[in-house]
């Protein structure tokens, strides 16, 4: 089995709070990427390196507001608005993998359901909690694997940006590094002793900075 991270998802208000606030931080102005129809929810995009990329992700103001399910990565919880209305968030790391039946069947934890996506003429598998919620609170990935081809990313403006460390806090790491361990990904974030918090270390043109 071969696990990379993917992508990484940054939620916002609006992209536009989201594009404005990257563009303080990091020194570029990510750029639109597409609309997600089954969830109502638009993105920005760029490369990150080693075939992965950023996602700016916010609900898209101008598709339903019933999508018909609840919205992925949390977007509807009151709560987790409430802390995008203040700035964008880390949300959730997601890790491409070539055989998702088998991160399924052996996932010590509930990952959610495996939802098919489509756009053009590319699709993709995603692991998706039927209430939205991200698995230990983002501290978990979701995973996906996309349809044969070339990774989305190839066609993403490089800009410069780079995923240096998915970081994650948890009061029992320990426990923590087991589940990754279990999952196969552990070698692919740093895990610390303290609260509960997902973060992404970035080499940006403006140096090293963290979104938390």
């Amino acid at each position: 089995m071969n696990n990379k991270i993917d992508h990484f998802a940054i939620g916002a208000d609006s992209l536009e709070q989201a594009v404005a606030a990257m563009e303080t931080a990091l020194g570029v102005i990510v750029p639109r990427g597409g609309k997600h129809a089954a969830m109502s929810t638009h993105n920005c995009v760029m490369q990150s390196g080693n075939e992965s990329f950023l996602e700016l992700i916010a609900i898209d103001p101008d598709a339903p507001a019933d999508p018909g399910r609840v919205r992925w990565f949390t977007l509807d919880d009151p709560e987790t608005q409430a802390r995008l209305a203040e700035r964008p968030r880390a949300l959730c790391w997601v890790i491409g993998t070539d055989d998702l039946d088998a991160v399924i069947a052996a996932t010590p934890v509930d990952l959610g359901e495996v939802v098919l996506f489509t756009r053009g003429d590319r699709s993709w598998r995603l692991t998706v909690p039927k209430d939205g919620s991200l698995p230990m609170d983002g501290l978990l990935p979701a995973f996906i694997e996309w349809s044969p081809g070339t990774h989305p990313s190839t066609g993403q403006q490089d800009l410069g940006i780079r995923l240096s460390t998915v970081q994650l806090s948890h009061p029992d790491p320990d426990a923590l590094r087991e589940i990754l361990r279990t999952l196969k990904v552990d070698h692919l974030a740093q895990v610390s002793e303290g609260p509960a918090a997902l973060s992404f270390e970035l080499d940006t043109p403006k140096g090293k900075v963290v979104i938390d």
